[in-house]
C-alpha cells in the first residue's frame, strides 16, 4: 500500500493541486478514483467516511484524512520540506497567494468552466459574472508575472502549484496564454520542474465516463 493515499478525480484541478505536488515531491502515493459526475462526492457514506464537506481533493497519510487543497499544500511542504517557505515573511507570502487563488482565481475559473463544459448550460447571466471575475484575477495574475519567474518567492512554491491548477486547461475556460504572455511562459517553467505531469496523465477518471 502506498504511503499516501489521493481521494480524486481528472478532471479537477483543486485535486490536480494536491496530485502534481505528491508527484514533484516523488511521493509514494495512489490515487483513488471518485465518481464526482455520477454522484459520488454527495452520497451519504462519502460525506460520514471521507469528507463531510462533499468534496475532493482528500489525502489520507499516516491515519490523518485532510481536505481543502491549500490545507493539503501546505501540508505536503512541511512534510517534503519542499515548494515552502524559508521564514515566517515568505510563508506569509505564499499564504497570501494561496488565499487569492482560492477566493478568486480557482472560485471563479473553475466554475465558470463546471458550467461551460460539463454542465453545458450557455451563456448565462451567472457564466457572464463568472467570465468577469475570472478575467479580472488573469489580469491580476499576468502584471504581477510581468517581471518575475514565480509567484511568491524567488522559487517555486506551493502558491504557484495552487494558482496553475486550473491553467493546464485553458482551452476548457476559453482562454488562450497568448493573451497572457507572462502566465504562459511562467506555466511552461512549472511543466518543466522534474516530475511534472499534466492533469489527464496523473489523475484517473478521463474520459468521462458514461453516465449510471
Amino acid at each position: 500500500m502506498a504511503e499516501f493515499t489521493l481521494h480524486c478525480f481528472a478532471q479537477s484541478g483543486n485535486a490536480y493541486k494536491a496530485a502534481l505536488m505528491l508527484e514533484l515531491c516523488g511521493a509514494d502515493w495512489q490515487p483513488r478514483w471518485v465518481d464526482f459526475f455520477n454522484g459520488a462526492t454527495r452520497t451519504p457514506a462519502f460525506r460520514a467516511e471521507v469528507n463531510e464537506m462533499g468534496e475532493v481533493p482528500v489525502l489520507e497519510h499516516q491515519g490523518q484524512r485532510l481536505s481543502q487543497s491549500g490545507v493539503i499544500l501546505d501540508y505536503l511542504a512541511a512534510h517534503f520540506g519542499r515548494f515552502g517557505w524559508a521564514d515566517e515573511a515568505e510563508r506569509r507570502a505564499i499564504l497570501r497567494w494561496l488565499l487569492f487563488d482560492n477566493h478568486k482565481l480557482t472560485a471563479s475559473l473553475a466554475t465558470y468552466r463546471f458550467l461551460l463544459r460539463f454542465a453545458k448550460t450557455g451563456e448565462t447571466e451567472v457564466t457572464k459574472f463568472l467570465r468577469g471575475r475570472m478575467l479580472a484575477a488573469l489580469a491580476i495574475l499576468e502584471q504581477h508575472l510581468a517581471e518575475r519567474d514565480f509567484v511568491a518567492v524567488a522559487r517555486p512554491s506551493i502558491a504557484d502549484l495552487s494558482l496553475c491548477g486550473y491553467l493546464y486547461w485553458p482551452d476548457e475556460a476559453g482562454l488562450a496564454w497568448q493573451d497572457y504572455p507572462a502566465i504562459g511562459r511562467w506555466l511552461e517553467r512549472i511543466a518543466a520542474l522534474p516530475g511534472w505531469r499534466p492533469p489527464y496523465a496523473l489523475m484517473p477518471g478521463h474520459p468521462l465516463p458514461d453516465p449510471a
